[in-house]
């Protein structure tokens, strides 16, 4: 006897349980079920059904762990970005800055902005005790704009800045130190390109500096390029005494510049030019978008390879199946009956991959550096490396929106993928069932 006949028995013989019960009924999922079981004759189409499982469950994983870390390398990058460089940048437009400090004390009064940091900035190359040098960027600020500035202050590796504040000293990038073999205590060679002007033209200007403390933010391009210098002493070394550049603003929120402009151009009560972050970096975040939506679109090639493999593995089961879809519709199974079964068994893979994929994906993204670290030490290279990903981990963060449009995404393609089988399979009447058997 058959393995529909079988079924159908047992359907029959339970009270309250007719074969003609309603949509997706006990009958119904009983058979489905036997269908999805592995049977000797059917090793072709289980095989193919493994591999549907198995390939749409690394497609969600996939998808979840490249978004997530691609999220987490943007939010990582934006956070040290916005961590060193203000938010909203204030410059004069009439004349040199000489009432810096009235106007970052007036601008400090607005609310919404945290801190206001006058600055001084300019270009050096930089030398050590082995004569290696290298360019870097100095950045005059006062002591105490650099203990308010989180991102350096509480991420100071080697020294303190208690040498910076009694301008004795600079502040310079874990990575600038360790590539010129320097340490705290270490004195350290400037050269400016505009120095002093005497007959002869104008000659770099080259100064010593003991390096009091040394910061590491985890973003390699500051880590190995910005030295900190008290700012009057950036002011005489520049030769801009009693000036400043620019003030940069640090925001509470920096999604809200555009509402703060209006406040921050009344609190200065003179002519400046406003730049925010967004200006200065939108071609790079913008490539950042651009580069995660078409991985996205991407990826979901793989989840539809597997989503079609369901096709082929249904489309064989109904044709083995073909002498008990006859049993089964001469029982009495309707043609909604038949279709609802079989949409049924190719779902049933959908979603335990979908469900897998899951699981996998979260387990990956938690421990997602762990297993950076693994591989770099497996294949003896460097995986991901600082130099050229700025960022000196792997990042992994996972947002609830996006990841449920993975799971609907990938769902919405089993179902549809088992649309067609399940629809042919019910067009079978009994005598044509049997012949297609």
């Amino acid at each position: 006897m058959s393995e529909a006949a079988t079924s159908g028995e047992t359907a029959q013989s339970a009270p309250g349980n007719p074969l003609g019960a309603g949509p997706f009924s006990r009958f119904e999922r009983l058979i489905a079920w036997r269908y999805l079981r592995s049977r000797r004759k059917e090793t072709v189409i289980s095989v193919i059904a493994s591999i549907s499982f198995i390939g749409i469950m690394l497609g969600v994983a996939t998808l979840i762990v490249v978004m997530a870390v691609m999220n987490g390398f943007r939010a990582e990058l934006l956070t040290r970005i916005l961590g060193v460089n203000g938010h909203l940048i204030v410059q004069p437009i009439d004349m040199p800055m000489d009432d810096y400090e009235a106007v970052a004390s007036r601008i400090e009064g607005v609310e919404g902005v945290r801190l206001a940091m006058p600055m001084v900035q300019g270009q050096v190359l930089v030398s050590g005790r082995s004569g290696a040098g290298t360019g870097a960027v100095v950045r005059g600020v006062r002591a105490d704009d650099l203990s308010r500035l989180e991102l350096v202050s509480d991420n100071i590796k080697d020294g303190s800045l208690v040498g910076f504040a009694a301008g004795e000293g600079l502040a310079v990038g874990s990575r600038m130190a360790q590539n010129l073999g320097l340490t705290v205590g270490d004195s350290v060679t400037l050269v400016a390109p505009e120095g002093d002007i005497t007959p002869f033209g104008t000659t770099p200007r080259v100064k010593t500096y003991p390096i009091s403390a040394t910061f590491e933010i985890g973003m390699s391009e500051y880590d190995s390029s910005i030295i900190y210098m008290p700012l009057q002493e950036a002011q005489l070394y520049f030769n801009a005494e009693g000036l400043v550049q620019s003030i940069e603003l640090f925001v509470d929120n920096p999604d809200a510049v555009d509402v703060l402009r209006p406040r921050v151009e009344e609190a200065a009560q003179r002519p400046i030019l406003l730049s925010d972050w967004r200006q200065r970096n939108s071609t790079f975040f913008s490539a950042l978008e651009v580069e995660r939506n078409v991985m996205f679109m991407i990826l979901t090639m793989i989840v539809l390879v597997a989503a079609l493999n369901i096709i082929s593995g249904l489309v064989m089961l109904v044709k083995d199946k073909g002498h008990d879809i006859a049993i089964l519709r001469t029982m009495g199974a309707t043609s909604g009956a038949i279709m609802r079964i079989f949409l049924m068994t190719g779902a049933a893979i959908g979603v335990a991959g979908t469900v897998a994929g899951v699981i996998l994906g979260v387990v990956i993204c938690w421990n997602v550096e762990s297993i950076r670290q693994f591989f770099s030490w497996l294949s003896g290279t460097t995986i991901f490396d600082p130099e050229l990903y700025f960022l000196s981990q792997l990042p992994a963060k996972m947002e609830a929106g996006e990841t449920v449009a993975v799971i609907i995404m990938a769902l919405v393609l089993s179902f549809v993928a088992t649309l067609f089988p399940a629809w042919r399979a019910s067009r079978l009447d009994p005598v044509d069932a049997l012949r297609y058997d």
